[in-house]
């Protein structure tokens, strides 16, 4: 069965992680330490959520030099079988998760479009959205979401953030939830714009989520700083 760490390490050696090594998190073991305290977890009886394939999926479908935005949730989702690495993402039957319920929702509301058939959001990576949660893996079943907040990751994440923030010219950051906006003084907000809104989440959307119009703000900037739109 792999790991936490020998999946980093084949993360590393492959050409996905090119634009992402000089990130010093990748070189100092502060992602080592991290996956480690995974294993560890895993080792005591846990299962954790994406598999170890599939937690740096976000950096591996995204290249750091190509992020044009970046969708900062908490954690991946905790129901077995839904996390697959990239934030909000749902690769499975129905139902979607609830969360990406409502951000579809949302982008209805926002930009006058049906809801995609199924919840897989690789398409937006793709295009240079980095779907990034600031949890990267979290322990499977029903109340654990959050569970790995305090493993390692808060400083992962805070590198990728601020490596985002530095080498490229016109990011948007839509941050959703309160650990995604605890994010924004990594940002350089005199070069990039910050959406910040609660969590999609059954339990907040209601509270600022639902009309922010993320999707249609995030647009309208980036052509403003001559960059083509993101088809959501």
């Amino acid at each position: 069965m792999p790991t936490f760490c020998t999946a980093l390490a084949a993360f590393l050696a492959s050409p996905a992680s090119a634009s992402w090594r000089d990130v010093p998190v990748f070189s100092d073991e502060t992602v080592a330490r991290a996956c480690a305290a995974v294993d560890a977890e895993r080792a005591a009886g846990h299962v954790v959520a994406p598999a170890p394939e599939r937690f740096l999926a976000a950096l591996a479908l995204t290249p750091l030099d190509a992020v044009r935005a970046v969708i900062l949730g908490q954690d991946p989702y905790p129901t077995p079988g839904h996390a697959n690495g990239l934030a909000f993402s749902y690769v499975g039957p129905p139902p979607l998760p609830r969360s990406l319920v409502n951000i579809y929702k949302e982008r209805a509301e926002d930009l006058n479009l049906a809801a995609p058939p199924g919840g897989d959001l690789s398409d937006w990576a793709k295009q240079g959205v980095l779907l990034l949660n600031t949890a990267l893996t979290v322990r499977e079943g029903a109340s654990k979401a959050g569970s790995h907040l305090s493993l390692g990751w808060g400083a992962v994440t805070d590198a990728v953030i601020a490596a985002v923030s530095a080498s490229r010219p016109h990011v948007v950051f839509l941050l959703w939830g309160a650990p995604a906006q605890g994010k924004r003084g990594l940002i350089d907000e005199s070069r990039h714009l910050v959406i910040a809104s609660p969590h999609p989440s059954p339990l907040s959307a209601r509270r600022g989520f639902f009309g922010s119009k993320p999707f249609s703000r995030a647009n309208a900037w980036l052509e403003t700083k001559g960059q083509p739109a993101i088809d959501w």
